[in-house]
């Protein structure tokens, strides 16, 4: 199995969608952000926040693919963002353990 930041790097998105996300991620907000997405209550470790944003993520990639009319460019957006800011706060909780 891969690790978590090597199944986030090799994803293969549309590239204005991740230029969008990579955008969105510099004002990333997780009190904010990932409790609108996740729903309201305890938020889950940063690890697995990742697991579950990858997953919700994978669903509606599938269907962006498909053209499946209930897809939502905008919750593509917002799962992008998330998944790249809990990223970027997975790495600098990771490389202060190391430190």
């Amino acid at each position: 199995m891969q690790d978590l930041m090597t199944m986030i790097t090799t994803l293969r998105r549309p590239r204005l969608l991740a230029r969008a996300a990579k955008h969105g991620a510099q004002d990333y907000d997780r009190d904010r952000h990932l409790q609108r997405i996740l729903g309201y209550g305890s938020l889950p470790g940063t690890g697995a926040a990742l697991m579950r944003l990858m997953e919700m993520e994978r669903e509606v990639n599938a269907q962006r693919v498909e053209e499946d009319a209930a897809y939502s460019l905008v919750r593509h957006l917002d799962l992008l963002i998330a998944l790249l800011g809990e990223a970027q706060l997975f790495q600098a909780s990771r490389a202060a353990q190391y430190q």
